[in-house]
Protein backbone atom coordinates (compact mmCIF):
# COMPACT_ATOMS: atom_id res chain seq x y z
CA UNK A 1 0.00 0.00 0.00
CA UNK A 2 1.76 3.47 -0.75
CA UNK A 3 1.13 6.31 1.35
CA UNK A 4 -1.68 8.95 0.80
CA UNK A 5 -0.17 12.13 -0.58
CA UNK A 6 -1.73 15.84 0.47
CA UNK A 7 -4.27 15.92 -2.96
CA UNK A 8 -5.22 12.13 -2.65
CA UNK A 9 -5.85 13.10 1.43
CA UNK A 10 -7.70 16.49 0.18
CA UNK A 11 -9.68 14.04 -2.08
CA UNK A 12 -10.84 11.94 0.21
CA UNK A 13 -12.07 14.32 2.87
CA UNK A 14 -13.32 17.18 0.62
CA UNK A 15 -11.45 19.43 1.71
CA UNK A 16 -11.17 22.74 -0.48
CA UNK A 17 -7.94 23.63 -1.21
CA UNK A 18 -5.57 26.51 0.08
CA UNK A 19 -6.15 29.69 -1.66
CA UNK A 20 -2.09 30.99 -2.12
CA UNK A 21 -0.91 33.62 -0.42
CA UNK A 22 0.30 36.91 -2.30
CA UNK A 23 4.19 36.38 -3.45
CA UNK A 24 7.17 38.68 -3.81
CA UNK A 25 6.62 38.99 -7.23
CA UNK A 26 2.57 39.62 -7.72
CA UNK A 27 3.90 42.14 -4.71
CA UNK A 28 6.99 43.57 -7.21
CA UNK A 29 4.93 43.65 -10.17
CA UNK A 30 2.10 45.83 -8.47
CA UNK A 31 4.64 47.99 -7.85
CA UNK A 32 5.87 48.13 -11.19
CA UNK A 33 2.64 49.41 -12.08
CA UNK A 34 1.90 52.16 -9.28
CA UNK A 35 5.64 52.93 -10.40
CA UNK A 36 4.51 53.20 -14.14
CA UNK A 37 1.36 55.10 -13.59
CA UNK A 38 3.01 57.82 -10.95
CA UNK A 39 5.68 58.49 -14.41
CA UNK A 40 3.11 58.60 -16.33
CA UNK A 41 0.84 61.48 -14.62
CA UNK A 42 3.97 63.60 -14.54
CA UNK A 43 4.44 63.05 -18.04
CA UNK A 44 0.78 63.74 -19.18
CA UNK A 45 0.58 66.45 -16.44
CA UNK A 46 3.74 67.73 -17.84
CA UNK A 47 2.53 67.37 -21.72
CA UNK A 48 -0.98 69.14 -20.81
CA UNK A 49 0.40 72.67 -19.78
CA UNK A 50 1.13 72.74 -23.31
CA UNK A 51 -1.59 70.78 -24.93
CA UNK A 52 -5.30 68.68 -24.08
CA UNK A 53 -5.55 70.58 -20.72
CA UNK A 54 -8.94 69.04 -20.42
CA UNK A 55 -8.07 65.64 -20.96
CA UNK A 56 -4.65 65.64 -19.91
CA UNK A 57 -5.09 67.76 -16.64
CA UNK A 58 -7.65 65.47 -14.91
CA UNK A 59 -6.02 61.93 -16.03
CA UNK A 60 -2.87 63.32 -14.29
CA UNK A 61 -3.93 63.67 -11.35
CA UNK A 62 -6.30 60.21 -11.41
CA UNK A 63 -3.35 58.25 -12.28
CA UNK A 64 -1.01 59.99 -9.53
CA UNK A 65 -3.89 59.50 -6.67
CA UNK A 66 -3.60 56.18 -7.89
CA UNK A 67 0.00 55.73 -7.80
CA UNK A 68 0.02 56.77 -4.03
CA UNK A 69 -3.13 54.62 -3.48
CA UNK A 70 -1.16 51.80 -4.80
CA UNK A 71 2.16 52.81 -2.93
CA UNK A 72 4.50 53.67 -5.55
CA UNK A 73 7.78 53.93 -5.03
CA UNK A 74 7.98 57.28 -6.64
CA UNK A 75 5.48 59.09 -4.49
CA UNK A 76 7.35 62.61 -5.38
CA UNK A 77 6.37 61.65 -9.29
CA UNK A 78 3.34 60.89 -8.46
CA UNK A 79 2.99 64.03 -6.38
CA UNK A 80 4.31 66.42 -9.35
CA UNK A 81 1.81 64.57 -11.71
CA UNK A 82 -1.45 65.65 -9.43
CA UNK A 83 -0.31 68.63 -8.95
CA UNK A 84 0.71 69.22 -12.51
CA UNK A 85 -2.77 67.51 -13.71
CA UNK A 86 -3.94 70.44 -11.14
CA UNK A 87 -2.00 73.54 -12.98
CA UNK A 88 -3.31 71.85 -16.08
CA UNK A 89 -6.95 73.35 -15.29
CA UNK A 90 -5.91 76.39 -13.96
CA UNK A 91 -3.97 77.13 -17.16
CA UNK A 92 -7.14 75.78 -18.42
CA UNK A 93 -9.50 78.15 -16.56
CA UNK A 94 -7.42 80.91 -17.43
CA UNK A 95 -7.72 80.72 -20.72
CA UNK A 96 -11.55 80.35 -20.47
CA UNK A 97 -12.01 83.43 -18.82
CA UNK A 98 -9.53 85.55 -20.89
CA UNK A 99 -10.95 84.93 -24.60
CA UNK A 100 -13.40 82.15 -24.21
CA UNK A 101 -11.76 79.58 -25.84
CA UNK A 102 -11.00 75.91 -24.78
CA UNK A 103 -7.75 75.64 -26.57
CA UNK A 104 -4.48 77.56 -27.32
CA UNK A 105 -4.61 80.23 -30.26
CA UNK A 106 -2.29 82.12 -32.36
CA UNK A 107 -4.96 84.53 -33.83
Amino acid sequence: MTPLTRSDTRARTGARPTTPTRTPTRTRTRSREADAMAVTGFVLGLVGLLVMNLILGPTAVVLGALALRRRTTRPGRARLGIALGLADLAVLGCLVTADGTWSWGLA
